[in-house]
Order: C-alpha cells, then structure tokens, then sequence
C-alpha cells in the first residue's frame, strides 16, 4: 500500500498533473524502532528498516541512564557494504535488524530502566536523515517479569523521540489495526488517509461544532463592539468586510500557533494566560466600554479625556486593521481551547512533520469556528438602526458585554467571590440604567415601563451576586450557594457537588511517585491537567465532575491532578511527556502503572458520556 502522505502539495501534484518526485518516508517510519527485555541480563534493539533505505551499522549506540546499571558490547548482526555519497565504504543493515546488549547491574531494587538510543541512515535516493536519539523506559513490573525465549519476549516501554521526553508509544504496524484509538488520534489518522479536500471539509464540520462552545462566545460582543463603535451607519459590505477581517486574522493566528505547537511541542497560548497580558486585555476592554457609554467627558482632566478618546478612536474607527489587530489578540488570548480535532491535527503535525497539511486542516477548522461570527458582524450592519437615540442604546448594551468580556477574562487570574462580586455590580449598575430605581412618567410608553421591569430583575440579580459573593460563593449561577454550606441540611447537598477530591501533583516526578503508590496498592489511576485559564477545564468541574453518576464510578480510583497553570518547566516537561499540547486531558492508567491511551478524553466531555468513558477505560 501507499505509505501516508506528509506533504500536502506532493499529493496535489500527483492528483491533479501526474507523476511527480517520490517522497521520504518520516523518520519513525523509514527506521521503526522498538526494544524489548529478552531476559533480566539482555536488551534487544530492533529496527525494521523500510525498502529503499538503510541504518548505518557504527551509528547504533545505546546505553544505559539508569545509574549503576551499563550495557555491555553488543552483538551486531553481519552487515552488507555499501558505497555512500556521504561517508565511502560503510556498513548498512536493510530490512529487520536485532541488536543484542547484555546488561550489567541490574538488580531487583531498581524500580526502573532507562536506555538512550541513537542511530542514523539514509535513503537511497541520496538523502540522510539527522541523528535519531530515542529514550525508552522499562517499568518495575517489566523488570520483574521478562519472558525467556520459549515463551516470546515481553516487550518493553515503547522507544520515544527525546524531542518529546517520553511521548506516548506507537503501534507496531502489526497490531496497530487492532488497537482501539483515542478520538483524537482517528483525527489525526483521518489526516493521513483520506483526500486533502475531504480534510478541508471535516475540520470545517468540526469548527462549526466548537462554535457553539464558551471558547467562541466572548467572540461575539468583541467583534460586535467593532462594528457598533464606529458611532455612525454601517452599511452591510462595510460589516462584512470588517468581519471577514476579523476571522481571517483569527484564523491565520490559530493556524500559525497550532503549526508551531505541532512541530515544538509548545502551546503559545498558554503563555498569553499571563496575569499582566489578562488585565492589560480586560482594561482596553473597559475602555472600549467606556466609551461606548460616553463618559470620557464627565468629570475627567482634559489631558486623560484626549488620551481614552484618541485610543477609543483608533479601536472604534472600524478600520479593518484595527479589527484585524483585534482577531488576533482574540485568538492568542481570549478563546485558548484544547479539543480533540484541534489535538487530532496537531498530532499529525507532530508526527510526520507535515506543516503544510496539518495547517491547512487548522485554518479550516478556524474559519469553521468563525463562520458564525462572520455571519453575526455582516447581519450587525444590516440591522442597526440609523443614527439617534437607538444607536445609542444599542452602544451601551454592547457596552455592557464587552464590560462581561473583561470579567470573564479576569476571572481566570481572580478568586471566584470576587468575580462574582464584580457580576454583581454589573448587573446592579446595568439594572439602573434600565430605570429600575427611576419612578416613571405618567406619560411614559410601555415600552418604558418593560424596561424598567427588566432593570429591576437585573438589579435583583446583581443584588444576589454580591449577597453571594459576602457569603464566599463561588458560583455565579448558584449565587446562594455559599448561604447553603452552614445551614440545615445544606452540607450534604454541598460536598456532593462539590467535585472530586483530587490529589495534586507536580512535575514528572511527582506523577511517578504517585503511580508507584497505585501500583503498589493495585489501584488504577485518572490524572487530569487543569489550568485556572482553562475554561473547560471549569466545565468539566462544575457540570461533569461533580455528577453522582460518575463520582460512583469512579470509587476505588486514585484521582491525580496536575495543575500547569503557571506553565513553567515541570509542567511543560510533564505536558510533554504524554504529548499534550495544554488543558483539559484527562488519562487513565491501569494498575499496572499504563496508561489506556485509546481512552484519552480531550475538552469538555458531558457527564453521562464521560462515565461511560470511564467505564471503559477501567474494565481492561
């Protein structure tokens, strides 16, 4: 069969005109690596080498990181001379090479093996590949327990890229077929198998679906500020040019974070969750707002009031640099979601090293997330009214969301009462302004006493938000809540709602320790990666954590969480060691120690879905 195709304008060329150069194989695949215990003194390299390339014989070095533990010299398999452009006369191995190393030292109160693995070849076309190194790991039961040569030999932890610490093993080719994959990793499957032009389409699909989710929303009253605060008539071309502006530029920026993601291992994003870039962001926020109601002339020093005006003007004037400017900054630091398409395709990138055809996947799922916003800003333009004192409410009421935009960003760096608290006064503020406290005019319209109805249940909300807030809530929809905990009754209500007793961890490290404790109690393991920025991460907490349902179906389960909020060192280097580009990612281990890879959950997961995951992911 074909090998999977990893250059996208390769494929192009042979589809559309014929013919063309033959394309190189990724390094895994041209050189499939894998090593397995023999017995408790011998380690066994394997390579199966892919017709028309070959492995240079004196380049296979391995040795041991395990201290007290060596390898001894290995027993190299005759090999065929070959005449190489580079290096002369060399000896090559083609096709299926084993390497045999007697190792020295190891005894049984070593928990763990660590080999480094380095080799190097070439294609026959005259191209060589750069120096692979490869870390394997062998756990404690896989010491204990290698198989002799009757029964076959137990394969050891699978070979990983050094690039990537310890990334996740690959199937054999053999057993790949059968081995149940992850949501994530049939996306990134899809990639490779199936036609450019279907991909373009399925990531469009599935953009469409994450446009309905919390990571989009604040999209909405961003660009709809855009188009409101030019303060004079938009015509529709005008909006859709400014929206098309808008999504292209968010599009092009999650396209180009998501390729370098792939191909570093690095979520850019998560470094713009910065507690200073979140309150710089949430402050032009405000200022927006701001003058949107038109306070900058009342009771401001004339120098502040030509400042805020000429930088409302600059980002109000509808230009769509401006609005580009804006897609941008939207897209690096208000919607930082992780989702199983998005995972999908960026482990296509980082496999292969196809940048062109996992990016082109991510600029369609970009704009199948900003479809909706690029229908919602054109529609702004056809329906605002002209010019008066409707546009004028229709400033202040955008006014209002893009004062929401700035608390829903504070709120990943602010305690929740506070947050809440700043709710409250929203909705206070905005509840007066309806006229809730203003007695109405006997020759008032009707439309001004809804009005006036509706900003008074506003201010009651708010007024609630604040109550909740004193009371240490931490619920914006259940604002009372906190009343709850010290009352009658309430606390049993509370601590079933209240999650899943998670035990943090920190770094790789801590994960090890933490899954030799399992291991030694027989125990499997769920480890989730949370992040206070995280938004889904919150989701998954307050609707799918705290159900009964999957509460009882996790008893007996050792709940691990890993909070990489700050992102440093540890928590990049415990991201990678699992290949996962930022939160949420939940993984399930064993008690065995291994992790059910095939049952990764990537985003928010419902409840009644998320326990059937776990229910699967432990029964094996």
């Amino acid at each position: 069969p074909k090998p999977a195709p990893i250059n996208v304008l390769q494929d192009l060329r042979e589809d559309v005109i014929g013919g063309g150069e033959p394309e190189l194989l990724p390094a895994d695949e041209a050189f499939a690596f894998r090593a397995r215990l023999e017995a408790p003194d011998r380690l066994i390299a394997s390579w199966v080498v892919a017709k028309g390339y070959y492995l240079y014989r004196d380049k296979i070095h391995l040795r041991s990181k395990t201290p007290g533990v060596t390898l001894g010299e290995p027993q190299l398999p005759p090999a065929e001379q070959h005449d190489d452009p580079q290096f002369g006369s060399v000896a090559i191995y083609r096709g299926p090479v084993d390497v045999v190393y007697p190792i020295r030292g190891l005894s049984p109160q070593i928990e763990s093996l660590e080999i480094e693995a380095r080799y190097q070849g070439c294609a026959d076309l005259g191209v060589c590949y750069p120096p692979i190194t490869k870390t394997l790991r062998f756990t404690g039961a896989e010491l204990a327990a290698p198989r002799g040569a009757a029964g076959g030999p137990a394969q050891g932890s699978q070979p990983t890229p050094k690039a990537s610490a310890a990334a996740p093993a690959q199937p054999t080719p053999a057993t790949e077929a059968a081995a149940p994959l992850s949501e994530q990793d049939r996306i990134g499957r899809m990639l490779a198998d199936r036609s450019i032009w279907f991909n373009v389409l399925a990531f469009f699909g599935f953009g469409l679906l994450l446009s309905l989710t919390p990571c989009v929303f604040p999209m909405i009253p961003i660009l709809s500020g855009i188009i409101v605060g030019q303060g004079r008539t938009t015509s529709t071309r005008q909006a859709f040019l400014l929206s098309l502006a808008y999504v292209l530029a968010m599009a092009l920026t999650y396209t180009v974070v998501g390729v370098l993601a792939g191909l570093f291992g690095a979520n850019i994003q998560a470094w713009f969750q910065n507690p200073w870039i979140l309150t710089g962001f949430a402050l032009l926020f405000v200022l927006l707002a701001l003058s949107m109601f038109g306070f900058y002339e009342l009771q401001m020093p004339s120098a502040i009031q030509s400042r805020l005006s000429l930088l409302s003007n600059r980002q109000e004037g509808g230009r769509l640099t401006s609005a580009a400017v804006m897609g941008f900054l939207s897209a690096l630091i208000v919607g930082p979601c992780v989702t199983a398409p998005l995972i999908g395709a960026l482990i296509y990138i980082g496999h292969t090293g196809d940048a062109v055809l996992g990016g082109l996947a991510l600029f369609s799922l970009s704009l199948g997330m900003g479809a909706p916003l690029l229908l919602i800003g054109t529609s702004a333009g056809k329906l605002l009214p002209k010019a008066g004192p409707w546009m004028d409410a229709i400033k202040a009421f955008f006014g209002v969301l893009l004062l929401g935009v700035a608390i829903w960003l504070l709120a990943r760096i602010l305690p929740a009462a506070v947050t809440m608290l700043l709710w409250g006064v929203l909705a206070v503020v905005s509840g007066v302004y309806l006229g809730a406290l203003t007695p109405p005019r006997p020759e008032g319209s009707r439309w001004q006493l809804f009005w006036k109805g509706l900003g008074v249940v506003v201010l009651l909300v708010g007024a609630l938000e604040i109550i909740g807030a004193a009371a240490d809530g931490d619920d914006p929809l259940q604002p009372l809540r906190g009343l709850l905990r010290g009352g009658a009754g309430g606390g049993a209500a509370t601590a079933e709602a209240e999650g899943l007793p998670f035990q943090r961890i920190k770094g790789l490290r801590g994960l090890e320790d933490a899954l030799a404790a399992a291991r030694a109690q027989g125990r499997p393991v769920m480890l989730d990666f949370y992040a206070d920025w995280c938004i889904s991460c919150k989701e998954l907490e307050k609707f799918t954590f705290s159900d009964p349902q999957v509460r009882a179906a996790l008893q007996g389960v050792m709940l691990l969480q890993a909070d990489v909020t700050a992102n440093d060192a540890e928590d990049r280097a415990l991201l990678k060691r699992f290949d996962i580009i930022g939160p949420p990612a939940i993984l399930f281990f064993g008690p065995d120690g291994k992790e059910r890879r095939a049952y990764r959950v990537v985003g928010y997961m419902p409840a009644a879905a998320f326990r059937d995951q776990v229910r699967k992911a432990l029964s094996r």
